[in-house]
């Protein structure tokens, strides 16, 4: 069995190819997908070859941790998903290409234990999964941000996702161009803020560089979050001494965080619309992966599968 795939060969040389995928076995799952989306930060380090040491990471690979699909054969532990439209956060199933993070192809050999079933009417949004996920493993356990720093679609669904617990926060955002899309918090640029007393800062920028501008922002005892992913942070230590500042790093989802999600998404507590602003037909990969990187107006491209072969 093969699979078209969008194979990074070596940083900024993309292409699609065909490649093998591992036979599956009783418990796993072939998965059609219908559409993946393209993350702009782990994605992007990927492409560009910025990536830190990471374990797996090699080229050639297959990128993507955003694919939806349907069940078309399943093993015969698994059958109850035979049909299901299903959500799959990547794969490790190809000959000749590494799997990081492997869900950027148009069928895939997936455990069942790692796809979470969605509801018909989620459709192409249920590439969001991810990254909502993403969004409540940075909100923590702790008190609810009322900073956020970044209005993509992951400073969006963290947003979200603090108005539905009863929260109010803002956000901060840079380009114009973003500003818009709010439902429940105010957005503004950073020099429109003049408050130096929030309790719970989570930046979602990625920018190294602003944590000396958060510890000034936050109130004594106040706590930065870092869910970005970063090369190296550094920051003046005597401010941050001074108000006794907290910092922490959210990583990447638990397995509780996407069932969690997806249940807020399957009862419409929790909406994904309004976030997908780019779409392409797997055939133009090359052309998505520039869009999606270079465009500064782009939220989220995905990669439409269902015409390719």
């Amino acid at each position: 069995m093969e699979t078209l795939a969008v194979v990074l060969d070596r940083p900024k040389v993309l292409a699609l190819r065909q490649l093998a995928l591992l036979p599956p076995g009783p418990q796993d799952l072939v998965v059609e997908v219908s559409w993946s989306g393209i993350s702009t930060g782990t994605e992007r380090l990927l492409w560009s070859g910025t990536m830190p040491a990471f374990p797996g990471l090699g080229y050639p690979l297959v990128p993507g941790y955003e694919s939806v699909g349907r069940v078309v054969a399943a093993g015969a532990e698994v059958e109850a998903l035979l049909g299901r439209l299903v959500f799959v956060p990547g794969a490790a199933c190809y000959e000749g290409a590494r799997g990081l993070f492997g869900g950027a192809a148009r069928r895939l050999v997936v455990p069942a234990a790692r796809v979470v079933p969605l509801p018909e009417a989620v459709g192409e949004h249920g590439v969001l999964l991810a990254l909502a996920a993403t969004a409540l493993h940075a909100r923590g356990d702790g008190p609810l941000p009322d900073l956020i720093v970044g209005h993509g679609a992951l400073g969006r669904l963290l947003a979200r996702l603090v108005v539905l617990e009863g929260g109010s926060p803002t956000v901060w955002e840079t380009n114009p161009a973003r500003a818009g899309g709010a439902l429940g918090y105010a957005v503004v640029a950073p020099e429109a803020d003049d408050r130096r007393d929030y309790a719970r800062i989570v930046d979602m920028s990625g920018a190294a560089g602003l944590v000396d501008t958060l510890v000034g922002r936050l109130a004594r005892g106040g706590e930065i979050v870092l869910a970005g992913f970063y090369d190296r942070i550094d920051f003046a230590f005597p401010p941050a001494f001074m108000k006794e500042v907290r910092l922490s790093v959210a990583a990447e989802f638990a397995p509780a965080d996407l069932a969690r999600v997806a249940g807020l998404v399957a009862s419409g507590a929790l909406s994904l619309n309004g976030l997908i602003t780019h779409r392409m037909a797997a055939a133009n990969a090359p052309d998505a992966y520039a869009t999606a990187f270079g465009d500064p107006d782009c939220i989220k491209m995905i990669l439409d599968w269902r015409e390719a072969a």
